[in-house]
């Protein structure tokens, strides 16, 4: 009985192994089946776009993406649309690589793909071969920004990608959204170059401090005084027509310069004393005191003022409150990045209180 029992359990066993080969083998048949599927697929795809057949070529790209996001192929489905778009791109084939493009961020978001050095570089690619001022490549940075915020980068945008952004807005001779994409960047050397070149280029003379000043605010009200100083300092620097300094022969620079210092020592007397110092010069701009009014409040605890009334009034809150936004998170992957040590060992008077 024992040996009849042996021999049946050794059948078993047997039956078993034969099944579990069986089925191996069966799913290397399918993975090799979908493997030659999908070269097939993909050399397919290059003879459409070496023959010209572009439509024909953004239409399978599109099959295949429905295809591999039913079947969660996310890791493929990535490197097939990026390759896809920049391609078509690179053809001058725009709506077809857009419409790649921004697949590839509902990709990014789908699969939950936390923002990485990879992924940002290659939108910042994709966004520089994309039509300038096109709805498509509004569209594209919309969705990208909204991706490359995470979880732990500010809300409006991964400062690494909005750098991308701004340097090729920056060789496009768009200044105005430049300047806004630095803004929200760490790269206050980079947006300094950029200043420097925008205001000799289209800034009158008289605009020279006005140029820099309103930049300094906007760093300082997205809680990144770092970055800030860098901005200053190299601007100071680099402009061929202001004077080595500090101090410096225009007021409003020297402004900015105590500002950051008294920013720097969370020093409320000094900050106040400032502000009625050079009350004609901060008058020259009406929007001046309201930033004024947010950096008293980030970095020296003051109460918020009453709102301002009246159209204008409501602009500068709905500018200030764009500002407001980002700087719910914290500065610190900012401050990391930026260039914090140099500027704080420049920015020092002998005596300033």
């Amino acid at each position: 009985v024992g040996r009849e029992a042996s021999q049946a359990s050794a059948r078993e066993e047997s039956a078993q192994g034969l099944l579990c080969c069986a089925v191996a083998a069966s799913c290397g048949l399918a993975v090799a089946a979908t493997v030659a599927g999908t070269v097939r697929v993909l050399n397919k795809l290059q003879a459409c776009i070496d023959a010209g057949n572009y439509y024909e070529a953004h239409q399978m790209y599109r099959t295949i993406y429905f295809r591999y996001r039913g079947q969660k192929r996310y890791s493929e489905l990535k490197e097939l649309l990026y390759d896809g778009a920049i391609k078509l791109l690179s053809l001058e084939q725009c709506n077809s690589g857009a419409d790649l493009a921004n697949l590839l961020v509902d990709v990014l978001i789908q699969s939950e793909t936390e923002p990485c050095d990879q992924q940002i570089e290659r939108l910042g690619q994709l966004h520089a071969l994309l039509t300038p001022h096109s709805p498509e490549r509004a569209a594209f940075l919309s969705r990208a920004l909204q991706w490359s915020s995470g979880r732990e980068q500010p809300a409006r945008g991964h400062p690494q990608l909005h750098r991308l952004v701004a340097l090729t807005l920056w060789k496009e001779k768009n200044y105005p959204e430049a300047r806004h994409h630095f803004v929200h960047s760490t790269d206050g050397d980079g947006c300094a170059a950029m200043l420097v070149e925008f205001q000799t280029a289209k800034g009158y003379s008289s605009e020279i401090d006005l140029f820099i000043a309103q930049t300094v605010f906007q760093y300082l009200c997205l809680r990144n005084p770092s970055t800030a100083s860098v901005v200053f300092l190299a601007y100071t620097r680099r402009h061929p027509s202001v004077h080595p300094g500090p101090p410096y022969y225009l007021p409003l620079l020297n402004f900015l310069w105590f500002l950051l210092i008294a920013v720097e020592t969370r020093k409320l007397a000094v900050f106040t004393v400032l502000c009625e110092q050079y009350q004609p010069t901060i008058s020259r701009d009406p929007s001046y005191p309201q930033y004024l009014d947010k950096i008293g409040q980030l970095f020296f605890g003051l109460p918020p003022p009453p709102k301002p009334q009246g159209m204008f009034g409501n602009l500068i809150q709905t500018l200030l409150g764009g500002l407001e936004d980002d700087d719910q998170s914290t500065s610190s992957s900012q401050a990391n990045v930026a260039s914090a040590s140099s500027a704080h060992a420049e920015v020092q008077p002998e005596e300033l209180d």
